[in-house]
């Protein structure tokens, strides 16, 4: 598997970036690796890194980006935040991987049982996590399928909170980063929501 140059990086669409995702995924689904030279990739990106994608993912330790994409050093831009939300640190650091270093898809990734969307389902209170997980009440309060048992031990109601959470966070990058936004109007770029889902390693991505 090839490392990204600036040459290949510029060839893909953003369609292109999302498929080579997908591929990585079901690789990974189904416990196949692409063949890498991770020390040849040290080397090759050394002087620079042409990254294809760029994912929002939650800290879970489970929620490896490269891993369950199959990707290699120099190929994706890795964000990760306790409940995958934004802010404009991490808005910022997308306008660079797309608008100055390339990148042609942004993937904002939640996963099934996320500690910190149950967290926030039951109200949960503790230090600086507070801010954070106040973060995703907006995704609780649009949840409206669920009428009863709304906390962090409904496991349905978790899933469409983190649903939610996922779209929301979409929405806060385009209308709070112009850059991005007028990016993905002319059509450089794509942002796409997905599911990780812990129990059998898949993505479902939000078409």
């Amino acid at each position: 598997m090839h490392t990204h140059s600036k040459e290949s990086q510029d060839s893909l669409t953003p369609d292109t970036a999302l498929e080579i995702l997908k591929e990585g995924n079901e690789r990974f689904v189904n416990n196949l690796k692409a063949n890498r030279n991770l020390l040849q990739q040290v080397n090759d990106t050394s002087n620079g890194q042409f990254p294809f994608a760029t994912i929002l993912s939650c800290i879970d330790s489970r929620i490896s980006a490269e891993l369950i994409f199959d990707q290699g050093l120099g190929d994706i831009f890795s964000i990760r935040i306790a409940g995958n939300v934004s802010n404009s640190d991490i808005l910022g650091s997308m306008e660079f991987a797309t608008k100055l270093a390339g990148s042609k898809v942004i993937v904002v990734l939640g996963h099934t049982r996320c500690g910190a969307i149950t967290g926030a389902c039951n109200q949960v209170k503790l230090g600086n996590l507070t801010s954070l997980l106040d973060k995703i009440q907006p995704a609780i309060d649009q949840e409206s399928t669920i009428p009863e048992n709304r906390t962090g031990e409904n496991p349905d109601f978790v899933k469409r909170v983190t649903e939610m959470n996922v779209l929301l966070t979409i929405d806060e990058i385009r209308k709070e980063s112009p850059i991005i936004a007028e990016m993905e109007n002319n059509g450089e770029i794509k942002i796409i929501g997905g599911l990780y889902d812990v129990e059998n390693g898949n993505v479902t991505f939000y078409q």
